[in-house]
């Protein structure tokens, strides 16, 4: 698994304390990419070089046939999208981008991480933020995650970019290869040679890129598309799933309908959100209705909205896309869907006059 993260880094520490509890020494936008792998009951972690041999970065290009010049610096970002490709492609794995929420360390992040791999089957790719609280709790411990959060938007939306910048050039260099199949085909033949083409893309592409946001991991978003010129909205993810999401319900609808994407975004809600309720309080009166736990104002015309509040097991869960998923099978069917880019939402009744969706 490829971690992408602006925390700081201590490169001499033993494994998960590589990574910090603050934003990078460097400043919050600086990005730096781990390879981590399940080791027993721990993690082995590699930190990857910020740029990559030129032998690697040529071998790379290459191998891919991609759009880039060898001759230039490339970094490991390359390596990183590179690789997530090839698996995907090799084990016909959907590819999952998480960003997780408030107060969680990187054994959290990881487990969590790990969770979704084993749980939908899919390649997840975590961004991670400073949620450590600065080592405190309570209210000052939210706050300070918030303060953070607000800071890490501009390494998100360098993310974000990043994976665009390198999904497209995946994407053209192996339909330029599946072109040139159809066209050695069928030289003389422009019909057959796009019929087949249109074949070979359908055989070929049947995975998807999507995205889950949890708890404030969608207030690092809300940030990220402040700027008119942000990236954080170009057309990346098939779906895009917001989960709990602790940024205020009232007008969240200006920055959800900036979101991009080619399927559908989701925006999960349990109004008994124990995590949520506390956070809303942990500010005192000026923290408003939170976007994960308000069954009103649910506006925004390109979101499908669905209500968690009363399926089974949900109870109380502010993560409901983990335990309660274990015992109901609707909950893990929507978000099975929701992770390999299908339409979530179908088979699930309608609520016109909430304008949401129940589960």
């Amino acid at each position: 698994m490829y971690v992408i993260t602006n925390r700081s880094v201590d490169e001499n520490a033993p494994g998960l304390e590589k990574f910090g509890a603050r934003v990078n020494e460097k400043g919050p936008h600086e990005l730096r990419a781990f390879e981590v792998t399940r080791h027993g009951r721990g993690w082995k972690v590699e930190l990857l070089d910020d740029e990559l041999p030129p032998s690697e970065a040529k071998q790379l290009i290459e191998r891919h046939r991609l759009a880039l010049d060898p001759q230039e610096t490339h970094y490991a970002s390359l390596k990183v999208a590179c690789s997530v490709a090839g698996r995907a492609r090799r084990t016909k794995s959907h590819v999952l981008f998480f960003v997780h929420g408030y107060n969680n360390d990187m054994a959290d992040v990881l487990a969590r991480a790990h969770d979704l791999e084993q749980r939908y089957g899919v390649i997840v790719v975590p961004f991670s933020w400073p949620a450590n609280g600065g080592g405190v709790s309570g209210t000052v411990s939210y706050k300070s995650d918030k303060r953070d959060a607000r800071a890490s938007a501009g390494a998100l939306e360098r993310t974000l970019q990043i994976i665009h910048k390198h999904l497209r050039l995946l994407t053209d260099a192996r339909r330029t290869e599946l072109l040139e199949k159809a066209n050695g085909k069928h030289p003389n033949n422009p019909t057959a040679r796009d019929e087949l083409y249109g074949k070979l893309l359908d055989k070929d592409c049947p995975l998807t890129v999507n995205a889950l946001f949890h708890s404030m991991g969608n207030y690092v978003l809300k940030q990220s598309l402040k700027s008119s010129l942000s990236h954080a909205n170009q057309l990346t993810f098939d779906n895009i799933v917001l989960v709990a999401a602790d940024t205020n319900n009232l007008d969240h609808s200006l920055w959800v309908d900036r979101l991009a994407f080619r399927k559908r975004c989701f925006i999960a809600i349990n109004e008994n959100d124990y995590a949520l309720g506390v956070s809303r309080a942990k500010s005192g009166s000026d923290q408003l209705a939170r976007l994960g736990h308000y069954l009103r104002n649910l506006d925004a015309s390109s979101a499908h909205y669905v209500n968690f509040t009363d399926a089974a097991w949900v109870r109380k869960s502010h993560g409901y896309f983990g335990d309660p998923s274990k015992k109901n099978g609707d909950v893990f069917t929507f978000f099975k869907r929701a992770f390999t880019g299908e339409s979530a939402e179908d088979g699930l009744r309608f609520h016109a006059e909430g304008n949401w969706y129940g589960v």
